[in-house]
């Protein structure tokens, strides 16, 4: 009887043990999985606040990096949403300005949210957002169109290693989550785009 009891007891022990690590190893994935998007350069995170162009920057005009822009939408969001252009090929340390577009196209008011990531991650930390429609929430009246701006620049020391990066936006739809009601963009033919930037 008493070998019966040790051996459940050293069975329970085994299953506590168990279960305490796939416990810790659920609270590990978090850093390793960011761990291996910076070691593969995926889902770069960008910063939430806006950059300040430092004085006296000098674009390097030996380097180009090409910059690719992409869109895509959260499931169930009834919006348009297109970069104005494909790609642009810059210096790093140069300032360039370019918008992306959105259109509700539903028969409600909508009020989105835009997150950026850059691809590879590594370049992330490169990436400086001087204004980006990303820092505010976009709201849009049914059928109402708005560019939405972005004014960013490359640091002059990113790698030599990265000849191209990827910016993507995934627009999600926030509407029930905002606390207090905001002011609407107007529909594109009256002729007033509601327009906004980053925070003072």
């Amino acid at each position: 009887m008493d070998k019966q009891v040790q051996s459940n007891n050293k069975l329970t022990l085994k299953l506590l043990a168990a279960v305490l690590g796939m416990f810790g190893f659920g609270f590990a994935l978090v850093p390793l999985y960011d761990v291996m998007c910076d070691t593969l350069g995926i889902n770069g995170k960008t910063s939430s606040e806006a950059s300040i162009q430092p004085q006296g920057m000098v674009p390097d005009t030996s380097r180009v990096v090409r910059v690719e822009f992409m869109a895509h939408l959260n499931q169930g969001i009834p919006w348009l949403f297109e970069p104005d252009k494909q790609y642009m090929d810059v210096h790093p340390g140069q300032v360039i300005q370019t918008v992306f577009i959105a259109t509700n196209q539903s028969s409600r008011a909508i009020v989105g949210q835009a997150v950026p990531s850059v691809s590879p991650g590594m370049g992330a930390a490169y990436f400086n957002k001087i204004e980006c429609f990303c820092f505010n929430h976009q709201p849009l009246d049914s059928l109402a169109k708005a560019e939405m701006p972005l004014i960013f620049y490359l640091e002059p020391d990113i790698p030599d290693s990265i000849h191209t990066l990827t910016l993507s936006y995934t627009l999600y739809d926030i509407t029930d989550k905002v606390p207090q009601p905001v002011e609407l963009a107007r529909a594109e033919s009256s002729g007033d785009l509601t327009q906004q930037g980053a925070k003072p």
